[in-house]
């Protein structure tokens, strides 16, 4: 029996999530043909809001205008943020972001994770340089001159010029190309669920510090005449799990208290669920042949809900090294081509993952000291316009 032919390819991203679908969706006017491998097929929309929400900003948001998706997300269930509004249990220290005092009508969206990655799959199919492959599931890797083998495991062959891993923190691709990427556990859980409010959300992002670890409260649609909000709280691992096995009406009760009842009473609209929280960052992000995007390459912690725009600006900055280099008929799979995504991204990432590490030593704990520390430090960014505006362009609301 002969073996099955080869499908040639530019570029084979392992992944159809939110990073790998930005950078199929970046790449359709490319001239390059793009196979996307993905496991599951993604599950139908629903009118209920998903856990897992992501807060988009103003930076990824102008990326998914180029994928020509943004505007399918806005239209589904989208919930734009004009405001954040900060502060720290332990003392009297706060910080206030207005958009309007940023000359912007909005600070960013909070987005249903699986209705970004519908939008992002129906512009990548629209594309008739982007092929889906979905179920499939990677296999192997063989690297070859100036290209790789990948072989799924249904023993379909595919070869490409360039693999991109952005298939998550356990990467296949990143564990294929024998790259470390340590990760360090923060002994925190985050707990999500979705709940309605009694009074308006009034389109802010709010968080809390509280000594265990930050909760945020994020601005989703209204249902039933009651605003509803995306939570994520982050606790040590061991309240968490006993925030888990509260009855409903318990959990609602401890986390009104802990909120300070900012909203009013709230009552859960959802299951709850947790994710332990862990950051790190690969060792190398480019070889030849090959790069990591998204939780392949980097993992920080969500008290900023930076994850998902970073992976989605790790996309956008890969998309043009290749596609600029490939325009100018140069090797634009070469490592030395590539290294120039690594070198662009890597400050920032290593930059947000230490910066998210620091706010949640800092902020997650009981010291009284630290506490009149950090007290001041949000009091004085706050009546500093120079320097709000600087943490807002850090964390790509502007």
């Amino acid at each position: 029996m002969t073996a099955a032919a080869v499908k040639s390819f530019d570029i084979i991203i392992n992944g159809g999530g939110i990073a790998g679908l930005t950078l199929a969706g970046l790449l359709r006017d490319s001239g390059l043909q793009v196979a996307v491998i993905e496991r599951q097929p993604l599950p139908p929309l629903s009118d209920e809001p998903e856990l897992r929400v992501s807060a988009i900003g103003r930076a990824s948001l102008a990326v998914f205008e180029r994928c020509g998706a943004l505007r399918a997300m806005l239209d589904a269930h989208a919930t734009p943020f004009r405001e954040m509004h900060v502060w720290d249990s332990a003392g009297a220290g706060e910080i206030h972001f207005d958009s309007a005092e940023a000359g912007l009508d909005t600070l960013g969206y909070i987005i249903e994770n699986n209705r970004i990655q519908h939008a992002l799959l129906q512009s990548a199919k629209a594309a008739d340089n982007v092929t889906l492959l979905c179920p499939a599931v990677l296999g192997g890797i063989q690297r070859e001159q100036d290209a790789v083998l990948v072989t799924l495991e249904s023993g379909e062959r595919l070869r490409a010029r360039l693999i991109v891993g952005a298939d998550g923190f356990n990467s296949p691709v990143r564990r294929f190309a024998a790259i470390d990427y340590p990760l360090r556990s923060y002994k925190q859980k985050a707990l999500v669920c979705t709940v309605s409010t009694e009074l308006p959300h009034q389109h802010t992002a709010w968080q809390i510090f509280l000594p265990g670890g930050p909760l945020a409260f994020l601005p989703l649609f209204a249902s039933d005449g009651r605003d509803q909000c995306s939570i994520v709280w982050s606790l040590p691992e061991s309240e968490a799990d006993c925030l888990l096995a509260l009855e409903d009406d318990d959990f609602e009760q401890r986390l009104q208290q802990a909120f300070e009842y900012r909203l009013g009473d709230v009552r859960l609209t959802s299951p709850r669920a947790a994710f332990p929280l862990r950051h790190g960052h690969a060792a190398q992000t480019a070889q030849a042949n090959l790069a990591l995007i998204g939780d392949a390459a980097h993992i920080i912690h969500p008290l900023a809900g930076q994850g998902a725009n970073l992976g989605i600006l790790d996309a956008a900055e890969l998309a043009d090294v290749i596609t600029s280099a490939h325009g100018k008929g140069r090797q634009w799979w070469a490592h030395h081509t590539l290294r120039r995504y690594e070198r662009a991204r890597k400050g920032e990432t290593l930059m947000m993952e230490t910066a998210m590490s620091g706010f949640n030593l800092l902020f997650s704990n009981d010291n009284t000291w630290l506490a009149m520390l950090r007290n001041a430090g949000l009091n004085l960014v706050d009546h500093a316009p120079a320097l709000k505006q600087q943490f807002m362009r850090v964390t790509g609301a502007s």
